[in-house]
């Protein structure tokens, strides 16, 4: 499911300090991998993408942004119809952010200075105007909050065949024990691997999957019953419960853009 290509596409550089894009993708489409010279801010208005790179994937709802650092290889693939502005910095430009990739939820404010810097095919320090937006929206990025939308993926061969029959089937009804047996390994094994190369416990990480791919089910139109049932929760109450644990609200309030 989060599988890479072994070669990336290496985008040419952009002349200005800041350029941006705004794209609208059909459901299902996806971007091979590749990456650029600057760092970026991808920014979801409506629908929700998934970032992969061979460390980690992202899922980014609908009023939250992807940050990635300039030379990261990745590939995006959309849930539904989705509506995408971009934002490409010189590398390094954004000092405040890190130089690891992240979701991040975008405030109103820094929202709607998205969408007015991407009214300008670039940005530049000689135009005054320009400039202003510039460090307004670099201020803004600064106080960014992230949120915890990633899923590591582990290197160990044993640990690695677990992660790929879990992200086939995240509904698996199999224990975890007999999952790490397939895999050729003891279930304590595959939780001290699992802790030292993704920093979770392999409930934990399962349980990052199964929320990872109910928003993508949501952002896709499903409704809650099938989401739950198909990320591997019983009831649609226990599937609200722990999204409200992890995300703060109930699915239908995150995916409420009128708030």
């Amino acid at each position: 499911m989060w599988k890479m290509r072994h070669a990336a596409l290496e985008c040419p550089a952009f002349p200005s300090l800041v350029t941006t894009l705004a794209y609208d993708f059909v459901p299902s489409h996806a971007i091979p991998e590749h990456f650029h010279p600057e760092d970026q801010l991808v920014y979801a208005c409506r629908g929700v993408m998934t970032v992969k790179t061979r460390e980690c994937a992202w899922v980014v709802p609908a009023q939250r942004a992807v940050w990635i650092p300039a030379r990261t290889p990745h590939s995006i693939v959309m849930s539904g119809a989705v509506s995408m502005r971009t934002i490409y910095f010189r590398a390094r430009l954004a000092r405040k952010l890190p130089r690891t990739c992240c979701v991040v939820n975008v405030p109103p404010v820094l929202q709607e200075l998205i969408l007015h810097a991407c009214t300008y095919p670039t940005l530049s320090r000689r135009k005054k105007i320009q400039a202003n937006l510039m460090a307004v929206l670099l201020d803004q990025l600064g106080t960014v909050r992230t949120i915890p939308l990633q899923l590591p993926t582990p290197s160990d061969p044993r640990a690695a065949r677990v992660a790929e029959a879990l992200q086939r089937n995240p509904s698996e009804p199999r224990s975890l024990q007999a999952v790490c047996k397939k895999a050729g390994a003891s279930k304590r094994t595959i939780e001290r691997i699992f802790q030292s190369e993704t920093r979770l416990s392999l409930g934990k990480w399962r349980q990052q999957l199964r929320l990872m791919r109910s928003l993508q089910l949501l952002a896709a139109g499903a409704k809650i019953t099938h989401a739950a049932l198909e990320a591997g929760y019983s009831t649609p109450s226990g599937f609200i419960a722990m999204f409200r644990k992890i995300l703060g609200t109930t699915p239908g309030r995150y995916f409420d853009t009128s708030q």
